[in-house]
């Protein structure tokens, strides 16, 4: 025990694994499921496992499905995942305690990708205000809509706006429509509420509030900052231009709406693709040119130390500078006239590829594991997992459960893994008192 309070960094996947187990048994009660029946432990724990690791992918139809009670705890374990275990155990002893031992502290700041010591319970605060304030907001306006323009009773307005506005800042992917949110991809009041709510919850805490902090004078963002903010602002803007594009005349998407509708579905999709997982327009239905570029969007995925998954913006767009340097023969790569790290090179090196070996391993595992099956959709669905996503083909429902509980490690590895991997590489940087001598292998 001494040893993983020595490295708090390893008690991130014990703290989800045990959120799991927890939600797994509550939703295999009889009082979860509308048969009243034991829930099987493979959807059980698949469900839990996507709802804590934010995920939203389902192998059934969620709504109708699970009754009141295991929609509720879907709800709070999505809540628990976005926030992260550890950080929301931190907060508990916060307002118990009104204060924070250095243990606590620490196991925040593996949770939260924050090294320094600082002040954590300034950083909790903030977090909780910026999460809880967030989801006010966005469930008053679709709740407001829901009651106003579709006639729900003011409770069932209530309900169905927080659980979606909870789904969406926290990057999940459940809804209480059996179509998703097909049914309402046409309507500003209650698209742009999420589709902004999951952009700003992929930011990442560290990058959101410097940019506030710092609105006047972005120059003055830190490198991290500004991969994050302007990389997922160039990512939505092509891959909103490339979708409208590719689904503009497609009938079983967008075909048949107005400009306007076309537009507003295109965004929404995009906003919601990249890790927030809600279906808008049917995903299954896509042209083959969407495909691509929805799985490429769900692998780079969001911000650190956020609710998104994937191998995050600023990894990705770290990785095009010290390709582009490589290009030019620069001997350092720079970004707004900071020269970065090596370590931090290797550090995102190290992250894409083994993300690259887990989905291509997860991929060719599935389709080993099923017959007659599309590999553009076992590809889809295996990167959704493991960027925790949640969008799917139809393929999940379909699967044996060997090929559920596949997804169900994915989808557990993708929440843990990067954030695990990262910290650890960053609380174990080695000095040597010596070096090899040098040479350089033929490359390419």
């Amino acid at each position: 025990m001494r040893r993983l309070l020595r490295r708090p960094v390893r008690l991130v996947p014990f703290g989800f694994l045990a959120a799991i187990l927890i939600g797994t048994g509550l939703l295999m009660l009889p009082a979860a499921d509308k048969a009243h029946h034991f829930t099987p432990f493979v959807t059980a724990l698949f469900t839990a496992t996507s709802a804590v690791s934010v995920t939203g992918m389902a192998i059934n139809d969620t709504p109708n499905y699970w009754t009141d009670f295991g929609l509720a705890m879907i709800t709070v374990l999505t809540q628990l995942g976005g926030l992260g275990i550890l950080t929301g155990a931190a907060l508990v002893v916060l307002v118990v305690s009104r204060q924070l031992g250095l243990r606590s502290r620490l196991l925040v700041q593996a949770e939260t990708a924050e090294y320094g010591i600082g002040d954590v319970r300034w950083l909790l605060a903030r977090i909780a205000a910026t999460v809880f304030a967030t989801e006010a907001v966005m469930t008053a306006v679709i709740a407001g809509r829901l009651a106003l323009a579709y006639g729900y009773p003011p409770g069932r307005a209530l309900w169905y706006a927080a659980f979606h506005a909870i789904q969406a800042f926290n990057n999940g992917g459940f809804a209480l429509y059996s179509d998703g949110l097909v049914g309402l991809s046409r309507d500003p009041w209650v698209m742009l509420p999420l589709g902004l709510g999951a952009i700003i919850g992929g930011l990442g805490f560290p990058a959101l509030f410097e940019a506030v902090r710092e609105w006047r004078r972005p120059h003055h963002w830190a490198i991290a900052t500004k991969l994050t903010i302007w990389g997922s602002f160039m990512l939505i803007l092509l891959g909103f231009a490339a979708l409208l594009v590719n689904e503009w005349r497609n009938p079983a998407t967008i075909g048949t709406f107005d400009p306007a509708g076309k537009v507003l579905a295109s965004f929404s999709q995009i906003a919601l693709s990249r890790t927030g997982g809600f279906d808008v327009i049917h995903v299954a239905q896509l042209s083959e040119e969407s495909f691509p570029l929805i799985i490429v969007l769900m692998f780079i995925g969001g911000g650190s130390a956020s609710t998104a998954g994937g191998i995050k913006v600023s990894t990705f767009f770290l990785l095009a500078f010290v390709i582009w340097a490589e290009l030019r023969g620069e001997p350092d790569v720079t970004v707004g006239g900071r020269r970065i790290a090596t370590a931090s090179q290797r550090q995102a090196l190290t992250v894409a590829l083994l993300s690259v070996a887990v989905v291509v391993a997860g991929t060719v595992t599935v389709i080993v594991l099923t017959e007659h099956v599309r590999y553009y959709a076992v590809l889809f669905e295996v990167t959704s997992a493991f960027s925790t996503t949640g969008l799917s083909t139809g393929l999940a429902a379909e699967l044996k459960p060997s090929g559920q509980y596949l997804l169900t490690a994915l989808m557990y590895i993708g929440r843990v893994g990067p954030l695990t991997l990262g910290s650890a590489i960053a609380l174990n940087t080695r000095r040597r008192l010596y070096r090899y001598p040098e040479e350089q292998p033929i490359v390419g």
